[in-house]
């Protein structure tokens, strides 16, 4: 009967932990369409840009993004870079398309791109959202 009641027991715990596992797995592939506005840059310094300067380009984007009303998330560091011909990339989500809106006409935006424009080279800044 004690060996019964194990198997029992060892059936029911691998079961607890398959449908557990199971279900957990079916939580990972949920996703939403949020409403916000998705901004990715890439950046192609110029030759012969100090890295400092690069950075500090890059940490004036956390520098804007605490100045102005509507930016939810950054992304400052590049982990992986696609297309790889390019050198850097931040990302910025706005809460809306009125706040990406505030942003490209904000003066704050405005004093950071003009020092920024002087280190690139070239650079790509495509906005995403869902209607």
């Amino acid at each position: 009967m004690k060996g019964q009641m194990r198997i029992l027991l060892g059936a029911l715990v691998c079961a607890a932990l398959f449908g557990g596992g199971f279900a957990t797995g079916q939580a990972k592939n949920r996703f939403s369409q949020p409403k916000t506005v998705l901004q990715v840059t890439l950046i192609k310094w110029r030759a012969g840009v100090p890295d400092a300067e690069k950075q500090n380009a890059i940490d004036g984007v956390k520098a804007m993004a605490a100045q102005l009303p509507g930016i939810k998330t950054i992304w400052l560091k590049t982990d992986r870079m696609q297309p790889r011909d390019w050198d850097a990339a931040f990302a910025i989500e706005f809460a809306n398309r009125d706040a990406a809106d505030d942003y490209a006409l904000s003066p704050v935006h405005e004093k950071w791109e003009k020092t920024y424009l002087l280190l690139r080279e070239n650079s790509l800044s495509p906005q995403v959202s869902n209607p």
